[in-house]
């Protein structure tokens, strides 16, 4: 596994900070909620960056789920909101990457595809784990 450049990684966190800021404030489709961009790979030769988002606000620590499935306050899968969240982004990706271009001043800019990042979820999913363990050897002791 190659190690990555300094270059880059400074191109990767421009790109996940104008990102998040575009997103926020220019992304106008209902089907895009609460996205928070968590990280972004560029390609060597800076023609794509995968964007990895974690859709906010719908999950609830909730034990029992498996990793990368949610619930929102109600209690109903999420899957649907985050595949839509997704579509919405990449289908969103050219106007982005217009935006991008204009703000900054990259020779070219990546093309962006849009992944969901399970690492939130699972990172909740193995803390409701480590938490119903603790709960279990209390009640042992008791």
């Amino acid at each position: 596994m190659s190690k990555v450049s300094p270059r880059l990684q400074r191109v990767a966190d421009l790109l996940q900070r104008e990102l998040a800021q575009l997103i926020q404030l220019e992304v106008s489709d209902p089907r895009v909620g609460m996205v928070s961009v968590t990280g972004v790979k560029v390609s060597r030769d800076l023609a794509h960056a995968d964007v990895y988002v974690t859709v906010m606000g719908s999950v609830e620590g909730v034990s029992g789920l498996a990793p990368g499935i949610t619930l929102d306050k109600a209690g109903a899968l999420d899957r649907l909101e985050v595949e839509e969240s997704i579509k919405a982004l990449n289908a969103a990706s050219g106007y982005l990457r217009t935006l991008l271009a204009k703000r900054s001043s990259l020779r070219t800019t990546p093309r962006l595809i849009f992944h969901y990042d399970q690492s939130v979820a699972r990172g909740q999913y193995l803390s409701s784990l480590i938490d119903r363990a603790l709960a279990a050897d209390a009640e042992h002791e008791s």
